[in-house]
């Protein structure tokens, strides 16, 4: 086959990716007004929670108490005709209170499986650091398997299940600081910031008169699923795969792309879950611009929330005052673009 006959076959197959993305994605308008409807702005960040149901990933939110985390993340899950279960952690909350436990019967003289709140579709984490080691191992599990083991069986959890935690980034006494491998298992770490000025008129009028907004479901777990399957054909081109490798390896060898003077800030690198996250995240954000191609600008929308909590700084860049925002900013500017 020829280059030009490459191209025409390549040309259709993306004509064809798209009219797929036109039929899978109708329920997103649907989705965003109803969501709208309760939300103010914080537009990136309910576009972020889309993107990661579209990707089939866990989302960490961070941000100062107050800008509508919880309840962004409570309206989304309700506008989904799924199972919704929002989980506050707190330093006395056991594995046995998320996960289930043993119960003795009496009656029957056995034991039965008594299943916890995870048994859900999505999750809400609620100040996910609140919570103690043995917590957090025991959502690990879940969040990467997609199974839970109480006793000697194991459970597989129901499609789709999507973890949303929240934390707050001000307030350090009574936390635990999460597990690095805990932190790479969410697909994208959110920085929640203030809504504008506008935005925030309208939360004040919205939410100082009169009763919420009651959500209804406008969307059912077969359109989202569909939905992945379609963002998962889109097409990405050998270009753009070049150019997420290079991004993601930016952080480990800063100085083989040109930032030397980052490599006494980057103690450790991105792993590999970065580059398919940011792989993933990539063509979900295409899907939602109606595109069946990623292009780099794709990929550098997401890098800085698939990035920011997989590079671990020295002490060196904490005595500086260097942020893991500064260094990946370094990075999307300085790699070269394709």
């Amino acid at each position: 086959m020829s280059e030009t006959e490459a191209t025409v076959v390549s040309s259709l197959d993306i004509e064809l990716i798209q009219e797929k993305i036109r039929q899978e994605s109708a329920f997103v308008e649907r989705l965003l007004e109803e969501v709208g409807r309760v939300i103010v702005g914080q537009k990136t960040m309910v576009e972020r929670l889309l993107i990661a149901l579209l990707a089939d990933g866990h989302v960490l939110m961070e941000g100062v108490p107050g800008l509508a985390k919880t309840l962004t993340v409570r309206t989304l899950a309700r506008a989904i005709d799924t199972k919704f279960q929002r989980i506050q952690f707190t330093p006395d909350l056991l594995p046995a209170d998320l996960i289930g436990t043993l119960v003795y019967d009496p009656k029957d003289q056995a034991f039965r499986t008594k299943k916890g709140p995870i048994f859900a579709n999505i999750i809400l984490a609620d100040e996910i650091n609140r919570s103690p080691a043995k917590v957090q191992s025991a959502l690990l599990e879940a969040m990467q398997e997609r199974t839970v083991t109480i006793g000697k069986d194991t459970y597989p959890l129901d499609e789709p299940f999507l973890v949303l935690a929240t934390q707050n980034p001000i307030e350090q006494e009574g936390t635990y600081p999460l597990p690095e491998a805990q932190v790479d298992r969410f697909m994208l770490k959110l920085s929640v910031d203030y809504p504008a000025g506008d935005e925030e008129l309208e939360i004040m009028r919205r939410m100082s008169t009169g009763t919420a907004a009651e959500i209804r479901p406008v969307v059912t777990p077969a359109e989202l699923i569909g939905a992945r399957q379609t963002a998962e054909l889109i097409y990405m081109d050998e270009q753009v795969e070049r150019y997420i490798v290079d991004l993601v390896l930016a952080t480990r060898d800063p100085a083989k792309y040109g930032l030397g003077d980052l490599t006494e800030l980057i103690a450790f690198g991105a792993s590999p879950r970065a580059t398919i996250c940011l792989a993933k995240t990539a063509r979900a954000h295409a899907f939602l611009r109606r595109r069946g191609f990623v292009t780099p600008d794709d990929v550098r929308a997401m890098g800085m929330d698939a990035l920011r909590h997989r590079v671990l700084l020295t002490y060196e860049a904490e005595a500086e005052e260097t942020t893991t925002e500064d260094v990946v900013r370094r990075i999307l500017d300085h790699v070269e673009v394709p």
